[in-house]
């Protein structure tokens, strides 16, 4: 075995108890949306990050850093209240390990979201973005050493990253519940440092719609250990260059905690359309 795979085994026997059930969908939260998990889950179970062995845990602002088990509906949810940041000083490994394991819970679906910077000038603070595709070449591979054979192949296609059919539900729920949804690409860079105003027209350039520090690495090991990805950005700000305003975490969280209401009916409604699938 791997060092990875031993390390994920070791942190899957430490709370293998403390597990209700098997979930069905995963869900990481993202900075200001953490919310979601009280508010619109029935809990059934919480496991903090800092009670797992030798697990990564989150030092952000508005990361809970902790598994919340509960249900939307009937369906069984595992959802990440924050999640872990390369530029926190973590490896990639450790980055995606919490994607892995909650996969080795037996969650077969997963929703990634995140608070993100809008590059595409109609995107205004508190839109909501469906993510159809990523960039992800500005940060390490979370795939790069040893492959853990039991995850996934060597060389995992990555043509669609973001699931074709998920995406068509994601659509026809926010028309259901009149909820204007954007589409576009997003760009993970590796931070903690906002872009200045030379990289988000680099950004832009290279067919970007958003940008964050987050997520492109998680899904690129999400596809590998075979998830069904679904991912949906927060637009809390436009990026450097196109606002005056100085950007902060506060005014990022603020923007995602204006947005969540719409977003947890989004996503507990699409949570119902897939499972029903």
């Amino acid at each position: 075995m791997t060092e990875a795979e031993i390390r994920l085994e070791q942190c899957f026997e430490a709370i293998r108890e403390s597990i209700p059930y098997r979930p069905e969908i995963a869900v990481v939260l993202g900075s200001g949306l953490g919310d979601f998990a009280d508010r619109a889950m029935k809990t059934d179970a919480v496991i903090p990050y800092g009670t797992i062995p030798s697990f990564p845990t989150s030092t952000v602002a508005g990361h809970k850093g902790r598994f919340v088990f509960g249900r939307v509906g009937d369906v069984r949810i595992v959802a990440m209240q924050g999640r872990v940041h390369y530029y926190e000083g973590y490896s990639m490994e450790e980055v995606v390990l919490p994607i892995r394991l909650m996969r080795r819970m037996g969650a077969e679906s997963l929703m990634l979201t995140n608070a993100a910077g809008g590059l595409n000038p109609d995107f205004e603070p508190g839109s909501l973005m469906m993510i159809t595709d990523q960039i992800a070449s500005f940060v390490p591979s979370p795939l790069i050493g040893p492959n853990p054979e039991s995850l996934g192949v060597r060389f995992p296609d990555m043509s669609s990253v973001y699931d074709k059919e998920y995406r068509r539900i994601l659509r026809k729920t926010a028309e259901e519940e009149e909820i204007s949804l954007k589409e576009g690409v997003y760009i993970q860079l590796p931070g903690p440092n906002y872009e200045t105003p030379a990289e988000v027209r680099m950004c832009r350039a290279l067919g970007a719609d958003a940008v964050g520090m987050s997520t492109a690495c998680e899904a690129v090991a999400a596809r590998h250990c075979g998830f069904r990805i679904l991912g949906v950005s927060c637009i809390t700000n436009p990026a450097c260059g196109l606002s005056e305003v100085p950007l902060s975490h506060e005014e990022v969280q603020k923007s995602a905690e204006r947005a969540a209401s719409s977003f947890a009916r989004l996503i507990r409604r699409a949570i119902r359309n897939i499972a029903s699938e």
